[in-house]
């Protein structure tokens, strides 16, 4: 039996897992209302906050110890990036998704945690601080979203297209060969969002399609991936294959995220 369906069967364990994510976001919450975020720049020029770092270690800590033998990586943790080589199964978390959004003081920001197992999100949960909404599931177990009372959780579906298409795109990376592969589409409504919001957006029926030719990582994807697939979507690669997860690099190539529509009839576009 796969790890998820061992979590999926067991409700106390799903409960605090969710729980858990609720407890990260009220820490982010308590930090994103100070007048000092602390803001730092990592190698890679993204910026990182007190508020991740308080997230990472209270999510690290808490899936440690909730699940013993499942390893974690998260971003805030160079060390933690090879396990995938000598796992098959793990953790794998963003604690703060959007932390762009977060320095603004959008609101778009979310707590991301995936279960990979076998290079595939098996199960997902993101929160989102700011409106104490949990969104959980994964392709085997349909998708649910949850506000404020752990308690009460109502299904989520992706949609059928629309016309216009509603297309929803990053508010930060909104690059030329977006703009292009939108064109593809015909008449469509723009619908920009931050963070994993993207993903959610689509499996609440709320968008269409989100295409992505600018670099993320996994981690920024994983958890709301599995919320899609469990809500009727899809995640893939521009050549119609599948998005995978566990790679030696941890970038994504560019992706299109998409509703109910062409599961079976998949767009292709040129590799940009």
């Amino acid at each position: 039996m796969s790890q998820a369906n061992v979590i999926f069967n067991n409700s106390t364990l799903i409960y605090k897992l969710k729980q858990l994510l609720m407890n990260a976001s009220d820490c982010i919450l308590d930090i994103y209302h100070l007048s000092n975020l602390d803001i730092t720049i990592k190698s890679d020029n993204s910026p990182v906050t007190k508020a991740d770092i308080a997230a990472h270690t209270l999510l690290f800590n808490g899936l440690s110890s909730l699940t013993p033998t499942i390893p974690v990586i998260s971003e805030e943790d160079n060390e933690s990036l090879s396990i995938s080589r000598f796992h098959s199964t793990y953790w794998l978390i963003d604690p703060l998704d959007g932390t762009k959004e977060f320095i603004s003081r959008n609101g778009e920001f979310t707590v991301n945690v995936a279960l990979i197992e076998n290079n595939k999100p098996s199960l997902g949960f993101v929160c989102v601080p700011t409106q104490k909404i949990l969104y959980w599931g994964g392709a085997n177990y349909g998708s649910f979203k949850s506000i404020e009372n752990l308690n009460k959780s109502k299904v989520i579906c992706a949609s059928y297209p629309q016309n216009p298409v509603r297309v929803v795109a990053s508010r930060n990376h909104l690059n030329q060969a977006t703009i292009d592969f939108i064109k593809t589409l015909g008449r469509t409504k723009l619908i920009k969002a931050g963070s994993s919001l993207k993903f959610l957006t689509i499996a609440e029926g709320k968008a269409d399609y989100y295409p992505r030719f600018a670099p993320t990582s996994e981690w920024d994807t994983a958890a709301a991936h599995a919320i899609l697939e469990g809500a009727g979507g899809k995640v893939n690669k521009v050549d119609g294959s599948n998005l995978s997860y566990g790679k030696l690099n941890i970038l994504n190539p560019s992706f299109i995220a998409r509703g109910r529509e062409l599961i079976d009839n998949q767009v292709k576009v040129r590799q940009i």
